[in-house]
Protein backbone atom coordinates (compact mmCIF):
# COMPACT_ATOMS: atom_id res chain seq x y z
CA UNK A 1 0.00 0.00 0.00
CA UNK A 2 1.23 3.47 -0.92
CA UNK A 3 0.55 6.35 1.46
CA UNK A 4 0.65 9.98 0.33
CA UNK A 5 0.13 13.00 2.60
CA UNK A 6 -2.36 15.53 1.28
CA UNK A 7 -1.79 19.29 1.30
CA UNK A 8 -3.77 19.57 4.55
CA UNK A 9 -1.87 18.39 7.59
CA UNK A 10 -3.63 15.39 9.11
CA UNK A 11 -5.00 13.92 5.87
CA UNK A 12 -3.60 11.10 3.72
CA UNK A 13 -4.39 9.23 0.52
CA UNK A 14 -3.82 5.47 0.59
CA UNK A 15 -3.58 3.33 -2.56
CA UNK A 16 -3.65 -0.47 -2.18
CA UNK A 17 -1.88 -3.00 -4.37
CA UNK A 18 -4.50 -5.04 -6.24
CA UNK A 19 -3.90 -8.70 -7.05
CA UNK A 20 -6.20 -9.96 -9.81
CA UNK A 21 -6.78 -12.98 -11.98
CA UNK A 22 -9.67 -14.56 -13.86
CA UNK A 23 -11.62 -15.04 -10.64
CA UNK A 24 -11.53 -11.39 -9.58
CA UNK A 25 -9.15 -9.45 -7.35
CA UNK A 26 -7.87 -9.04 -3.80
CA UNK A 27 -6.53 -5.95 -2.08
CA UNK A 28 -5.60 -4.92 1.46
CA UNK A 29 -7.66 -1.74 1.81
CA UNK A 30 -6.72 -1.00 5.43
CA UNK A 31 -3.43 -1.65 7.23
CA UNK A 32 -3.46 -0.52 10.84
CA UNK A 33 0.30 -0.64 11.37
CA UNK A 34 1.04 1.47 8.29
CA UNK A 35 -1.56 4.06 9.23
CA UNK A 36 -0.38 4.19 12.83
CA UNK A 37 3.17 4.86 11.67
CA UNK A 38 1.93 7.86 9.69
CA UNK A 39 -0.45 9.39 12.23
CA UNK A 40 1.45 8.55 15.42
CA UNK A 41 -1.19 6.31 17.02
CA UNK A 42 -3.49 3.44 16.15
CA UNK A 43 -6.97 4.15 14.81
CA UNK A 44 -9.36 3.24 17.61
CA UNK A 45 -12.26 1.88 15.58
CA UNK A 46 -15.58 2.67 17.26
CA UNK A 47 -18.11 2.62 14.42
CA UNK A 48 -18.39 1.69 10.74
CA UNK A 49 -20.81 3.66 8.56
CA UNK A 50 -22.00 2.92 5.03
CA UNK A 51 -23.78 5.24 2.62
CA UNK A 52 -25.19 4.64 -0.86
CA UNK A 53 -25.65 7.72 -3.04
CA UNK A 54 -27.10 8.54 -6.42
CA UNK A 55 -25.05 10.57 -8.89
CA UNK A 56 -24.98 14.22 -7.89
CA UNK A 57 -25.56 13.69 -4.18
CA UNK A 58 -23.39 16.01 -2.05
CA UNK A 59 -22.73 15.01 1.56
CA UNK A 60 -20.97 17.30 4.05
CA UNK A 61 -19.04 19.32 4.99
CA UNK A 62 -19.27 17.37 8.26
CA UNK A 63 -17.09 17.63 11.38
CA UNK A 64 -17.21 16.91 15.11
CA UNK A 65 -16.24 18.71 18.30
CA UNK A 66 -12.67 18.10 19.49
CA UNK A 67 -12.24 16.39 21.86
CA UNK A 68 -12.97 13.70 20.97
CA UNK A 69 -13.59 14.57 17.33
CA UNK A 70 -14.02 11.86 14.74
CA UNK A 71 -11.23 10.57 12.53
CA UNK A 72 -12.42 8.81 9.37
CA UNK A 73 -10.96 6.24 6.99
CA UNK A 74 -13.08 6.43 3.84
CA UNK A 75 -13.31 4.01 0.90
CA UNK A 76 -15.65 3.62 -2.08
CA UNK A 77 -16.38 -0.05 -2.74
CA UNK A 78 -18.67 0.55 -5.72
CA UNK A 79 -19.14 3.52 -8.02
CA UNK A 80 -17.11 6.71 -7.65
CA UNK A 81 -16.98 9.83 -5.50
CA UNK A 82 -14.89 12.97 -5.38
CA UNK A 83 -13.82 13.05 -1.75
CA UNK A 84 -13.08 16.45 -0.21
CA UNK A 85 -11.15 17.22 2.98
CA UNK A 86 -11.49 20.78 4.30
CA UNK A 87 -9.24 22.44 6.88
CA UNK A 88 -11.69 24.09 9.28
CA UNK A 89 -9.23 24.37 12.22
CA UNK A 90 -9.12 28.00 13.31
CA UNK A 91 -5.47 29.07 13.46
CA UNK A 92 -4.19 26.53 10.93
CA UNK A 93 -1.98 27.95 8.17
CA UNK A 94 -4.21 26.16 5.64
CA UNK A 95 -7.52 27.21 7.25
CA UNK A 96 -10.31 27.35 4.70
CA UNK A 97 -8.48 25.34 2.04
CA UNK A 98 -9.34 21.88 0.76
CA UNK A 99 -7.88 18.90 -1.06
CA UNK A 100 -9.60 16.23 -3.15
CA UNK A 101 -9.11 12.55 -3.95
CA UNK A 102 -11.05 10.42 -6.44
CA UNK A 103 -12.27 7.30 -4.65
CA UNK A 104 -13.69 4.61 -6.92
CA UNK A 105 -13.95 0.91 -7.70
CA UNK A 106 -10.99 1.08 -10.10
CA UNK A 107 -7.99 2.25 -8.08
CA UNK A 108 -9.74 1.52 -4.74
CA UNK A 109 -7.97 4.35 -2.94
CA UNK A 110 -8.86 5.44 0.58
CA UNK A 111 -8.48 8.68 2.48
CA UNK A 112 -7.77 9.18 6.16
CA UNK A 113 -8.65 12.46 7.83
CA UNK A 114 -7.80 13.14 11.43
CA UNK A 115 -9.90 14.73 14.11
CA UNK A 116 -10.73 18.40 13.52
CA UNK A 117 -11.01 18.25 9.72
CA UNK A 118 -14.14 18.64 7.64
CA UNK A 119 -15.29 15.95 5.23
CA UNK A 120 -17.55 16.00 2.18
CA UNK A 121 -18.01 14.20 -1.11
CA UNK A 122 -19.90 14.25 -4.38
CA UNK A 123 -21.20 11.01 -5.85
CA UNK A 124 -20.20 10.55 -9.49
CA UNK A 125 -22.32 7.47 -10.21
CA UNK A 126 -25.63 5.99 -9.12
CA UNK A 127 -25.21 3.52 -6.29
CA UNK A 128 -21.83 4.81 -5.12
CA UNK A 129 -21.19 2.88 -1.92
CA UNK A 130 -18.96 4.52 0.67
CA UNK A 131 -17.65 3.00 3.89
CA UNK A 132 -16.32 5.08 6.77
CA UNK A 133 -14.23 3.61 9.59
CA UNK A 134 -14.76 6.05 12.47
CA UNK A 135 -12.76 6.64 15.65
CA UNK A 136 -15.88 7.62 17.64
CA UNK A 137 -19.56 6.81 17.46
CA UNK A 138 -22.37 9.09 16.39
CA UNK A 139 -22.88 12.03 18.74
CA UNK A 140 -25.78 14.24 17.58
CA UNK A 141 -24.92 17.08 19.97
CA UNK A 142 -21.26 17.21 18.95
CA UNK A 143 -21.49 16.93 15.17
CA UNK A 144 -21.87 19.90 12.84
CA UNK A 145 -21.78 20.93 9.21
CA UNK A 146 -20.83 23.66 6.78
CA UNK A 147 -22.76 24.12 3.56
CA UNK A 148 -20.73 22.40 0.82
CA UNK A 149 -21.79 25.07 -1.68
CA UNK A 150 -20.52 27.93 0.51
CA UNK A 151 -18.95 30.50 -1.86
CA UNK A 152 -16.18 31.19 0.64
CA UNK A 153 -15.03 27.57 0.50
CA UNK A 154 -15.37 27.69 -3.29
CA UNK A 155 -15.06 23.93 -3.66
CA UNK A 156 -14.68 23.04 -7.34
CA UNK A 157 -17.35 20.37 -7.44
CA UNK A 158 -17.50 18.20 -10.58
CA UNK A 159 -20.21 19.03 -13.09
CA UNK A 160 -20.35 15.70 -14.93
CA UNK A 161 -20.85 12.16 -13.71
CA UNK A 162 -18.53 9.28 -14.41
CA UNK A 163 -20.60 8.38 -17.48
CA UNK A 164 -20.34 11.94 -18.82
CA UNK A 165 -23.89 13.05 -18.03
CA UNK A 166 -24.45 16.40 -16.27
CA UNK A 167 -24.69 16.34 -12.49
CA UNK A 168 -27.63 17.87 -10.64
CA UNK A 169 -26.59 18.41 -7.03
CA UNK A 170 -28.80 17.02 -4.29
CA UNK A 171 -28.23 17.92 -0.61
CA UNK A 172 -30.00 16.89 2.55
CA UNK A 173 -32.15 19.49 4.27
CA UNK A 174 -29.61 19.58 7.10
CA UNK A 175 -26.66 20.25 4.78
CA UNK A 176 -28.63 22.86 2.84
CA UNK A 177 -29.38 24.73 6.08
CA UNK A 178 -25.80 24.49 7.38
CA UNK A 179 -23.93 27.78 7.84
CA UNK A 180 -21.05 29.00 5.70
CA UNK A 181 -17.47 28.92 6.93
CA UNK A 182 -17.41 32.47 8.34
CA UNK A 183 -20.74 32.08 10.12
CA UNK A 184 -19.61 28.79 11.67
CA UNK A 185 -16.39 30.44 12.84
CA UNK A 186 -18.17 33.45 14.31
CA UNK A 187 -20.57 31.21 16.22
CA UNK A 188 -17.69 29.22 17.78
CA UNK A 189 -18.57 25.94 16.08
CA UNK A 190 -15.17 25.32 14.49
CA UNK A 191 -12.32 23.44 16.17
CA UNK A 192 -9.22 25.41 17.16
CA UNK A 193 -5.95 24.22 15.64
CA UNK A 194 -3.93 24.34 18.89
CA UNK A 195 -6.63 22.40 20.76
CA UNK A 196 -6.73 19.76 18.04
CA UNK A 197 -2.94 19.48 18.05
CA UNK A 198 -2.88 19.03 21.82
CA UNK A 199 -5.56 16.34 21.62
CA UNK A 200 -3.76 14.43 18.87
CA UNK A 201 -0.57 14.63 20.89
CA UNK A 202 -2.37 13.02 23.82
CA UNK A 203 -3.44 10.09 21.59
CA UNK A 204 0.21 9.40 20.76
CA UNK A 205 1.23 9.02 24.41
Amino acid sequence: MQLRPLVIDGAWELTPVQHGDGRGLFAEVFKGDLLAEAIGHRLDLAQVNLSVSAAGVLRGVHFADVPPGQAKYVTCASGAILDVIVDIRVGSHTFGTYDTVLLDDVDRRAVYLSEGLGHAFCSLADGSTVTYLCSTGYNPTGEHGINPLDPELAIDWPTTARDGTPLNYELSAKDTAAPGLSAARESGLLPVYDDVTDYLRSLAT
